[in-house]
């Protein structure tokens, strides 16, 4: 986790497959990122939880007409949209090394070893998510500030969080590797500096998907059966 009064773990380098729509500006590609014409149809597909998110985001403008997030904990992968619902990058994530749904009361004002790992979630939810900095100074995506939950560079500065380097872990095939937070949401450095970053300067929306309970209960989606009732 990252607290706003502590220091915050974060930096690593270039991650595996970052998607683009050819309307991103291309720095990126100066760094060896791969860019498809089409985001949206390239890379590993969305999980259909994931995708009824999104279309359900899309369909509903539930945005606000801001960028947003969706991260798929269940497949440890984040996917970043634009306003307008077009899809720019999905990637591989670092998540919270306990499985659940909800934080632990008061979890914010503790310190990082004063955590159990049974108490290392990643929440579910919808979050209003702002640019801030930890108490170290650098730059982070405050995902839900109260429980010093935030969205930034995946780290290895920081030792004996965990065995197994998180760079390693971010770019290793398989997603059973990628808990391994206090409940933050870890990227590639490339990844926050090239798209988080210039995309949530004015704010936007992050969607963490549930995995002990439905997205549908979680995000309060209409589904067929109550939409034909109203």
């Amino acid at each position: 986790m990252c607290l706003p009064f502590r220091s915050c773990s974060v930096a690593l380098r270039i991650v595996t497959t970052v998607l683009l729509a050819a309307t991103v500006p291309a720095p990126a590609s100066a760094l060896g990122l791969s860019l498809p014409a089409a985001a949206a149809d390239a890379g590993p597909p969305l999980s259909a939880e994931a995708r009824q998110v999104a279309d359900w985001v899309a369909g509903s403008q539930d945005n606000r007409g801001l960028p947003y997030i969706i991260v798929d904990k269940a497949n440890a992968r984040l996917f970043l949209y634009a306003a307008d619902g077009a899809l720019r990058a999905a990637v591989p994530t670092l998540l919270g090394a306990a499985f659940g749904d909800d934080s632990v009361p008061g979890i914010g004002s503790r310190k990082l070893a004063a955590i159990r790992p049974a108490e290392r979630t990643t929440p579910a939810g919808r979050f209003a998510a702002t640019l801030g900095h930890d108490s170290s100074g650098e730059d982070l995506l405050w995902v839900d500030y109260d429980t010093a939950i935030a969205l930034h560079r995946a780290s290895d500065r920081k030792p004996g969080l965990s065995s197994q380097s998180r760079v390693d872990r971010l770019e290793t095939p398989t997603k059973a590797d990628n808990r391994a937070s206090h409940g933050c949401i870890g990227v590639a450095t490339a990844f926050y500096d090239d798209f988080v970053r210039p995309a949530f300067g004015a704010g936007g929306i992050v969607y963490v998907l549930p995995e002990t309970r439905s997205v549908t209960a979680e995000f309060n989606i209409p589904t067929p059966a109550s939409a034909a009732g109203d």
